[in-house]
């Protein structure tokens, strides 16, 4: 019915990759085509989400499983709404990731594995992160000090050492009409 109000199939991009690999610059890049085609669209962007529902949680292992939890579970909702969320956070852990895609139908899921090798993150450091954790101001950080597990079977990669933002983001919209996602 909501899909129906929309005019649009409901879904989640769920975007995952190591810190300054590209998430949310691409995701708010994918949003605005979306939106320039008329599509009803929610960014949760993991920083931004971290600093106002999950405030309260640290960087423990369980808090991380916990955040990525809310995030999903916030995801689900909009979805139901009829709109199409897409989703920037690390989310490093496979298990975790599995368990928000166990949300979702099969069709309201698309992982989006930005891939981006550490050595040009680390060149970005668009938060001055990693610089932190070489100086030993940050510890247990994800792809140095703590894992990131890539996603083995994601439907959609995006190689972001290789592509432009613009580029990175008509990938994923081409994606999404080839799947009749979107027209």
């Amino acid at each position: 019915m909501r899909q129906k109000l929309h005019g649009h199939k409901s879904f989640v991009l769920w975007f995952t990759g190591l810190s300054g690999s590209g998430k949310s610059t691409i995701a708010s890049e994918v949003e605005k085509m979306l939106y320039k085609r008329k599509h009803s669209t929610m960014l949760l962007d993991g920083d931004n989400v971290r600093h106002g529902l999950n405030r309260d949680l640290t960087f423990s292992k369980e808090a991380r499983t916990e955040n990525i939890r809310r995030i999903g579970e916030v995801a689900k909702l909009f979805v139901e709404s009829g709109s199409i969320v897409l989703v920037a956070a690390i989310s490093p852990i496979a298990a975790d990731r599995d368990a928000v895609r166990s949300l979702f139908t099969r069709e309201e899921f698309v992982e989006v594995y930005i891939d981006c090798n550490l050595i040009e993150c680390e060149k970005r450091d668009p938060k001055g992160l990693y610089r932190k954790v070489r100086e030993g101001l940050i510890t247990n950080f994800t792809g140095i000090s703590d894992p990131y597990e890539a996603p083995v079977s994601p439907e959609i990669i995006v190689k972001t050492d290789l592509l432009e933002v613009n580029e990175s983001a008509e990938h994923i919209i081409q994606y999404l009409i080839a799947n009749q996602y979107i027209s």
